[in-house]
């Protein structure tokens, strides 16, 4: 069972998210919180595997709450899945960057949602293609954008399997793309993953445009 904690401040959307986590026979909602502060304590409390977490909550908001679940050694193991109505918010970049490990506006359709949970659950991440696309390359061509610098811990090969990560490729089409099995393309990212400090592949998307590796636009829409 996928157990699942619903992070939101509006008490209807949390109890139909509630209803539709429930209707799936494997997933268990634990928990319900209404602001982040709320949250990050039933993370710790709940024994969650994923936090489907809202970025605007009173207080506490989510993007600091996913950070703090990121870096709570003790919540190694929990997901944070970020669900927003504002999919041109330039916060999501931050709450990527924080640790989330997926993205997705809450219009995504409910079969699509559960799918997410499954697919962020299992340790990949998750972004939605056309909205993340669009907010990266929309705040990489702020002038205020930070800008971290060349990945130069890297191997010509891993820099080239990074770009094709940044590029939204999954392990298969990562494979393909550069003539390797497909274990030996989930190797190299794994290996980035740990030369980076990354803690998925949401992240290592970020790195690519930051890095300079995937320039916005390449990406598409």
């Amino acid at each position: 069972m996928i157990r699942v904690l619903l992070a939101d401040d509006q008490t209807l959307v949390r109890a139909a998210f509630a209803m539709l986590v429930e209707s799936a026979p494997d997933m268990l909602v634990v928990g319900q919180a209404a602001t982040g502060a709320e949250a990050v304590a039933l993370a710790r409390t709940a024994r969650a595997d994923l936090v489907l977490m809202d970025v605007r909550m009173p207080g506490l908001d989510g993007i600091e709450a996913t950070r703090r679940i990121a870096a709570d050694e003790d919540l190694a193991g929990v997901r944070v899945l970020v669900l927003t109505t504002y999919d041109t918010d330039e916060n999501i970049v931050d709450a990527l960057r924080a640790g989330a490990s997926g993205f997705l506006v809450k219009d995504t359709r409910p079969a699509d949602l559960l799918d997410a949970i499954r697919t962020v659950a299992a340790g990949e991440a998750l972004l939605s293609p056309g909205p993340t696309a669009r907010l990266i390359e929309r705040f990489l061509r702020s002038p205020t954008a930070p800008h971290t610098g060349g990945p130069e811990c890297l191997s010509d090969r891993e820099r080239q399997v990074l770009t094709l990560v940044a590029r939204g490729l999954n392990n298969t089409e990562i494979a393909e793309a550069l003539g390797l099995s497909p274990l030996t393309a989930k190797t190299h990212v794994s290996r980035i993953m740990g030369k980076l400090g990354a803690r998925d592949r949401a992240q290592l998307v970020i790195v690519g445009y930051e890095s300079g590796l995937v320039i916005p636009g390449s990406m598409g829409a």
